[in-house]
């Protein structure tokens, strides 16, 4: 239980936590036109309690080809020095320079576009825009070729896959949006409490504009994770209650076993009391051990987590954990010491009722009736 529940801990710490980094915690869209006088927006929407920056971006689907590769790309359009400040891509760049990232034919891809394109930092991909241009002889695809100045790896398949980052203007250029922006990104001291901040928001930004977060953005995604999790957590605690029984019967077969041991002890002169004692301690000991070793065990597997999933994927050479199926490219694992202390709290509770009744029975054995039987 241990393991399972650092695991799901870690997915969502590690989800929300790229997530957050490379989106914004609140979006202001425009309803069904670009924003303009988006300058003065993020200004004024700076001067917010709460607000730590605000972003203005181009955002749209495209067709991203090179090496006669082709593949869909989300792609935005950010100022230089917005995509300087957010951390998360600025420190996990691993080809390239941000300085570069200037100009009318700059991009930023992820690592994986990179390799599933063939491309380095210098060479060019082509973004086709699915809004072609019209002449007289129908629509013509409209594209553009950009020249890689950076390469980033934030660990995250989705995001270092298919995000291509561009200059502002050059989207604009690009998704004809004039002097105007997709939205806006707002950036807050704590994504988990958005509702004032969101609220200041909307007040701010008037009638005509949407205000999303990051909760309603990827609602589904996490209400999924909370459900499997807490279906784990019944699934294991159900495996609990099996190794509790089995406890029981242990130790009703041991009760069974000592009858006669039982019924001398009586006419030598122990207790009811002294008996129960005795296979109470048996039988907490037996959990007891069980606990500590299940909670070193655990937290030794979970400290090195990763390195065992390298070491049996060498082993069996089999890929055990799929970033295309994960999002991730490592597995993840967080502890968190309060469901720790309920984990070993649980068990030993359970061990110790588990013990109870047979205390019970063997110190409820008559002696006299034992003894004639045997």
């Amino acid at each position: 239980m241990i393991i399972v529940m650092s695991v799901m801990n870690g997915f969502r710490a590690e989800l929300i936590g790229r997530i957050l980094g490379l989106n914004g915690h609140l979006t202001v869209y425009g309803q069904g036109a670009p924003l303009t006088d988006y300058a003065r927006l993020a200004d004024d929407l700076k001067r917010l309690p709460d607000i730590v920056s605000a972003s203005p971006l181009v955002e749209g689907q495209a067709m991203a080809t090179a090496n006669n590769v082709a593949s869909g790309a989300l792609v935005r359009g950010m100022r230089p020095a917005d995509m300087a400040a957010r951390t998360l891509i600025a420190s996990h760049i691993v080809m390239g320079d941000l300085a570069r990232f200037a100009g009318d034919d700059a991009a930023i891809i992820g690592r994986r576009m990179a390799q599933k394109f063939g491309v380095s930092v210098g060479d060019s991909i082509t973004l086709i825009s699915p809004q072609g241009n019209v002449t007289a002889f129908g629509t013509v695809p409209r594209l553009r070729a950009y020249k890689v100045a950076a390469i980033f790896e934030i660990g995250m398949f989705e995001y270092d896959s298919s995000f291509v980052y561009i200059p502002m203007t050059a989207a604009q250029l690009f998704f004809r949006t004039g002097d105007g922006v997709s939205g806006i990104e707002l950036m807050v001291k704590d994504p988990d409490r958005l509702f004032r901040v969101r609220l200041a928001v909307q007040q701010m930004v008037g009638p005509g504009v949407r205000v999303f977060d990051w909760q309603q953005a990827n609602a589904s995604f996490f209400n999924a994770l909370q459900v499997e999790r807490n279906v784990m957590f019944l699934i294991l605690t159900l495996i609990i209650l099996v190794a509790a029984f089995n406890i029981i019967s242990s130790l009703i077969m041991l009760v069974k076993d000592k009858s006669k041991d039982i019924a001398i002890l009586r006419t030598m002169g122990a207790t009811r009391g002294t008996i129960l004692r005795i296979f109470f301690m048996s039988g907490a000991s037996v959990g007891v051990m069980g606990t500590i070793g299940g909670f070193l065990l655990g937290i030794a597997f979970t400290s090195n987590i990763e390195a065992i999933r390298q070491w049996l994927q060498s082993l069996t050479g089999t890929p055990l954990f799929s970033a295309e199926i994960y999002f991730l490219s490592r597995l993840p694992a967080k502890v968190d010491p309060a469901e720790v202390i309920l984990v070993v709290g649980m068990s030993l509770a359970l061990s110790f009722l588990a013990t109870i009744y047979p205390s019970w029975r063997a110190a409820r054995l008559d002696p006299v009736e034992t003894l004639r039987y045997e």
